[in-house]
């Protein structure tokens, strides 16, 4: 691995890798993180398995990732700005590593729990700073290529890591060990990556005040908030349903004992978001939302309709459609809400957006864990789908009336 010296001062006296290898670095590095998010989506049902635990407690294993993701995001979102991209970098991969172990290492469902909740911990942490940096380290001229980057190394990494792993757990006995093995290679090859790249951020003070979760509304973006949340919510759910509940549906609802098919079905909806969040890059804001609320009212229903038909082919589509929802939902509310605030009402307005999208990810999925024993699998899902289905309907009622106010 070749090293050069910076031309910057502020790097002087330090080697680090030319910017086109640190750029790429940190982008594989970056999605090391979802690589392993997404590895969990097939692994929680040989975990559930192999451990004897609850079905409830799946879905408990799954949502506590984002209690972790959320609580680190809010406290940690900020402190790249104030002391540097590569602390946080090397923090969160550190963190991240950790997590690897204790799923490497796994005996019982606590130890997976606990896994969950430190990988949701190392991402929150670090996304910020790793979407920032790529930005930092792209070309004067080619910007966005940092940007897409970043949206490609996650809900890629999401994709890929399920769809590789439930093909692994399948032709292997040893599957998750090999599975961990490669995301901690991956990890410290990331670390590495972080030691040696240019720092491209300043330090400014502030560092611990930054730390204090700031989540506000200010009420001239409060009408956009309010008509954007409930699609929100929903395109969060729908992202749960295919992360949390799809792959044990694939066994327990359509009698398919196939690993690979409960990957390739938390494979899907990831997959197709990061397609359309690349195509729909260009198109309006408020175009894109409306296409994707659409895109999810279609998508919750084909997954209904597939429960309800035995058809594992039409969930799948349905989880594709609600794909494109979230790819065109879900950048195109950001891209509506923050030009509403000043510069410095924008941490507080993205963190309530992280509240609400983190919130419906975590927390119905729970919720439906608990219905499962109530009143059967098909009615939990059925009545969790049906949810994501109101909330899309709120959105599109308000955007139409906003619609025909301008």
């Amino acid at each position: 691995m070749s090293l050069q010296m910076p031309s910057s001062t502020r790097e002087r006296g330090r080697r680090v890798l030319p910017a086109g290898l640190a750029l790429g670095g940190t982008s594989i590095a970056f999605m090391s993180l979802y690589l392993g998010a997404g590895a969990l989506t097939p692994l929680l049902v040989d975990y559930k398995d192999r451990f004897a635990f609850e079905p409830a407690m799946l879905n408990i294993a799954f949502a506590v990732y984002a209690a972790g993701f959320l609580v680190a995001a809010l406290v940690f979102g900020s402190l790249s700005d104030h002391i540097g991209r590569r602390p946080v970098l090397i923090g969160g991969l550190m963190i991240q590593l950790v997590s690897n172990l204790l799923f490497l290492t796994a005996t019982d469902v606590s130890a997976v729990i606990a896994g969950r909740i430190v990988q949701g911990i190392a991402s929150g942490a670090a996304t910020a700073a790793f979407t920032a940096a790529m930005v930092e380290m792209a070309p004067d001229k080619r910007k966005t290529l940092g940007a897409v980057l970043g949206s490609v190394s996650l809900t890629g990494g999401l994709a890929i890591g399920s769809l590789l792993t439930g093909l692994a757990l399948d032709l292997s006995s040893a599957a998750s060990t090999i599975v961990f093995l490669i995301l901690i290679v991956l990890t410290v090859a990331g670390l590495l990556v972080a030691i040696f790249s240019p720092e491209t951020g300043r330090r400014v003070p502030g560092a611990l005040r930054s730390l204090i979760p700031r989540v506000s509304v200010p009420s001239v973006a409060r009408a956009e908030f309010a008509s954007a949340a409930p699609v929100i919510a929903a395109i969060w759910m729908l992202a749960g349903l295919s992360g949390g509940l799809a792959p044990n549906m694939v066994r327990s609802v359509f009698g398919i004992d196939s690993f690979f098919w409960g990957g390739f079905a938390g494979f899907v909806a990831p997959a197709v978001s990061t397609a359309v969040g690349l195509l729909f890059a260009k198109l309006p804001a408020r175009r894109a939302l409306l296409i994707g609320i659409y895109a999810s009212l279609i998508g919750a229903v084909a997954i209904i309709g597939g429960v309800f038909a035995g058809s594992i082919a039409l969930m799948i589509v349905g989880q594709g459609v609600a794909g494109i929802g979230f790819g065109a939902c879900f950048s195109a509310a950001l891209q509506l809400l923050i030009p509403l605030v000043a510069s410095h009402q924008r941490a507080g307005i993205v963190a309530a957006v992280y509240i609400v999208s983190y919130g419906a990810f975590g927390v119905p999925i729970v919720v439906e864990g608990q219905l499962v024993s109530l009143i059967g699998e098909i009615p939990a899902v059925v009545s969790y789908t049906a949810v994501t289905i109101l909330l899309t309907a709120i959105s599109l009622i308000a955007q139409i009336r906003i619609h025909r106010r301008a």
